[in-house]
C-alpha cells in the first residue's frame, strides 16, 4: 500500500509541476510519513502551511478511490515537506511528555494552550502509556484543549 500512495504522490508532483528531489518514508507518532524533499519548499508550504495540508488531503482522496487496503491495514499517511510537519509533530510529543513530568512531579493537572483536533490527538496518542496520567480535551471550537491529568497509580 506504501508504494501505492507514494507512486500517487509522485504523479500528482509531477501534475502540479512542483520541483522536487524525491519522496522518503518513515514513522512518526504511530503513522507513516511521505516526505517530499525539495531545495525550495516555499511553494509547498503556502500561508501558515496550507499548501502541503491540501496536497496531504487530495493525495489521501486519491488514495480513498485507487487502493484497496490489505486486511488490517490502515491508511494513515501523512505528506511532509523538508520534514516540517515531522518536526511540529516531534515539538508536540516533546511538550506533552514535558507537561505530563511536570503533572507527575508537582501532583496537579496540566493544562495545554488550545490545538486543532489533530494536535491533541498526538498528544493523547504520546501519553497513552504514560504511567500517573491520563489525557482529556476540554472546551470547544477554537479553545479545544488537552489537560493532562495526574493520577496516583494504586499500589
Amino acid at each position: 500500500m506504501n508504494e501505492g500512495i507514494e507512486l500517487i504522490l509522485k504523479e500528482f508532483l509531477d501534475a502540479l509541476g512542483f520541483p522536487y528531489k524525491g519522496v522518503q518514508r518513515s514513522e512518526v507518532a504511530g503513522q507513516t510519513i511521505f516526505a517530499i524533499e525539495a531545495e525550495d519548499p516555499r511553494p509547498f508550504l503556502g500561508s501558515h502551511g496550507d499548501t502541503i495540508q491540501a496536497i496531504d488531503m487530495l493525495v489521501k482522496k486519491i488514495a480513498e478511490k485507487r487502493i484497496v487496503p490489505q486486511e488490517g491495514e490502515a491508511k494513515m499517511f501523512l505528506i511532509d515537506i523538508n520534514e516540517h510537519r515531522t518536526k511540529q509533530i516531534k515539538d508536540i510529543e516533546t511538550k506533552a511528555l514535558m507537561m505530563a513530568e511536570r503533572a507527575r512531579s508537582f501532583q496537579y493537572d496540566v493544562e495545554l494552550t488550545p490545538m486543532s483536533a489533530y494536535e491533541r490527538l498526538i498528544v493523547h496518542t504520546t501519553l497513552q502509556n504514560a504511567p500517573n496520567v491520563k489525557t482529556e480535551s476540554l472546551g470547544e471550537g477554537r479553545t479545544r484543549r488537552v489537560v493532562i491529568k495526574y493520577t496516583a497509580d494504586a499500589i
